[in-house]
């Protein structure tokens, strides 16, 4: 198998493991989303440290490099405990579709934060993303699920962000594997206090679902890690919209959840645009060449 076929297979991995943490997310009941957070970010804390321990790399970072990794932790904490609230609030293909604006953030963060180019095209993309989501969120007053959404679409800026740090700290040469450590351990210590102070106890069930939640996380996190090693993301971004598929077909079986028309409409907006975007990143060398002359 190709390197690229290697990177579509982790892509689509990733995608399954991380419905299959929203669906035990939501399996572990009426917990706090901050306690079903802290969790989530322990087993993969635990996962990251083994796999730098076997590496026998250590557990060092470039204290330059610090700033970034705290700014990336921070908005990743903020993208899990929206994200985790929209999975407990609402049609699991909506939460799962809200946090998939993140790829379109990072396009804008990258922009304003890496400096990197932003074309016509791809601001037309975001806007077409962004009016799709509005159709998800469908922002009027009669609307039962307007705050949920909203903070579900909270949870993919917040993702999108902590993404575009990611790719900071790689181009700067920082390991995967610490990234995913110092972000699991960060979440951990910033929920700790509530814990401490507001835990609610929970049953050996409602464990079992979050140690199986993590377990899926870590799964999800480190095989979209092995995507990008192995191919562009421009190259293969676009598969982990199968994210979508995955969270539609288990929504429906196991919670009963059908999205309503104006939400498929804003899944073929959304969609629409991320294919949009793969295509235009991968056009043939030689007409890029030509519309370069």
């Amino acid at each position: 198998m190709s390197r690229k076929g290697k990177a579509v297979c982790y892509i689509i991995c990733s995608a399954f493991c991380f419905t299959w943490m929203n669906i035990f997310v939501r399996l572990s009941g009426d917990l706090p989303s901050i306690e079903k957070s802290f969790f989530r970010n322990f087993i993969a804390m635990l996962m990251a440290a083994v796999m730098i321990l076997r590496s026998g790399e250590g557990f060092h970072l470039n204290p330059k490099n610090l700033p970034w990794f705290v700014c990336r932790a921070a908005f990743g904490t903020l993208g899990i405990l929206c994200n985790f609230y929209a999975v407990d609030h609402l049609v699991l293909a909506n939460a799962s579709m809200l946090n998939k604006m993140s790829p379109f953030f990072v396009l804008v963060f990258s922009y304003l934060i890496l400096k990197e180019k932003l074309t016509p095209f791809q601001v037309g993309a975001v806007a077409v993303a962004f009016c799709g989501s509005l159709f998800i969120v469908k922002p009027t007053l009669s609307n039962l699920d307007l705050v949920p959404s909203l903070i579900g679409l909270l949870g993919g800026l917040g993702a999108g962000i902590a993404l575009t740090f990611v790719r900071m700290l790689g181009l700067k040469g920082e390991r995967g594997t610490m990234i995913v450590l110092f972000f699991s351990a960060f979440s951990c210590l910033c929920v700790l206090p509530w814990m401490v102070f507001n835990f609610q106890p929970m049953t050996g069930v409602q464990l079992a679902y979050l140690i199986m939640a993590g377990v899926a996380a870590a799964g999800g996190q480190f095989s979209i890690t092995a995507a990008y090693t192995h191919a562009p993301g421009r190259e293969v971004s676009v598969y982990d919209y199968s994210q979508i598929i995955f969270s539609a077909v288990f929504g429906y079986f196991l919670f009963g959840d059908v999205p309503d028309g104006w939400s498929f409409l804003g899944y073929v907006l959304i969609i629409g645009a991320a294919v949009s975007i793969f295509f235009y990143d991968n056009r043939p060398q030689h007409d890029l060449k030509g519309r370069e002359a």
